[in-house]
């Protein structure tokens, strides 16, 4: 069963990996893609044609229909450019998966401003810019789906300040637009994926995994065990699922909490340093474990 027939889905940063992943499994279920990937390398650098044109390729390979797209999701003219190739080609557009990323690792005090600059770019201000680009025409038509793209590095992981405040920023987006989009009938969750692409060498699951031997089984772990989530979520049937994060893992699939407080401690008027320091070491701070503790030198 072609569960997505008849609908039209844009993939950025499909030309290799996960986006790659999805566009393939986007049109196994009946969707025609547009396969939008600038080309550039692991930091952002570079262009070429060769990776979306190819995927493109492989999906008309295997009986499906697709478009190319080169833009760049950076520039929001770029993201416009993305929705006009699926309403030329195709006549509309039902489906949007942000994907398209880029990497560039350094510690806080190694950041420089360009590479801050480059990374929140390409993820924050790039799912922005896709989302406003379909946002009129999803409230028009009265639906639409959109999937956008976090990962683990969002819950804290050392070197990636850039990439985990745009991960994190794109989660706080997913919420808000899910409230902003769906009484029209539009749906925007996200997913945090875990898979072997080029950019995992260094990001924040495989550091994790590291630290807890998991780096043979992180191997095994395929673009396309996430993409069956993403072709889910943008079927008609997950119309009641919005807002929420998922986390995708080989044959694992976890939905993330809703942020809540923990603990809470009030009073009549202001709290003062001393009851504050006399109180919280046995209840707001019960538990608490620091992620980084200090180290001797």
């Amino acid at each position: 069963m072609q569960r997505l027939s008849g609908k039209v889905a844009i993939v950025t940063g499909a030309g290799r990996g996960i986006g790659r992943a999805h566009a393939l499994a986007l049109a196994a279920q009946g969707a025609k893609v547009v396969v939008n990937d600038y080309g550039g390398e692991l930091d952002g650098e570079g262009v070429s044609t060769s990776p979306a044109a190819e995927v493109v390729a492989e999906i008309e390979a295997q009986g499906g229909e697709a478009a190319a797209n080169f833009g760049n999701v950076v520039e929001p003219d770029g993201a416009q450019g993305i929705v006009e190739t699926a309403l030329e080609a195709f006549g509309r557009v039902d489906i949007l998966v942000n994907n398209a990323g880029n990497y560039r690792p350094k510690m806080i005090f190694n950041m420089p401003f360009e590479d801050w600059d480059a990374v929140v770019k390409v993820h924050l201000y790039g799912h922005f810019n896709c989302i406003r680009a379909v946002a009129g025409l999803f409230r028009e038509q009265r639906g639409g789906r959109i999937i956008n793209t976090a990962s683990e590095a969002w819950l804290g992981e050392a070197a990636v300040s850039n990439y985990g405040a745009a991960k994190a920023g794109i989660v706080g987006l997913t919420r808000v637009v899910a409230r902003d989009l769906g009484k029209y009938g539009v749906t925007c969750n996200c997913i945090a994926p875990r898979a072997s692409t080029r950019m995992t060498a260094g990001l924040a699951f495989d550091q994790s995994a590291e630290r807890e031997g998991l780096s043979d089984t992180l191997a095994k772990l395929q673009p396309e065990d996430v993409s069956p989530l993403v072709a889910y979520l943008a079927t008609d049937e997950a119309k009641d699922i919005n807002g929420r994060v998922f986390l995708a893992s080989g044959g694992t699939i976890a939905l993330f909490s809703e942020p809540k407080p923990e603990h809470t401690i009030s009073k009549d008027g202001r709290w003062t340093v001393d009851e504050l320091a006399r109180l919280f070491p046995e209840t707001l701070a019960a538990g608490i474990r620091n992620p980084a503790p200090a180290q001797e030198r």
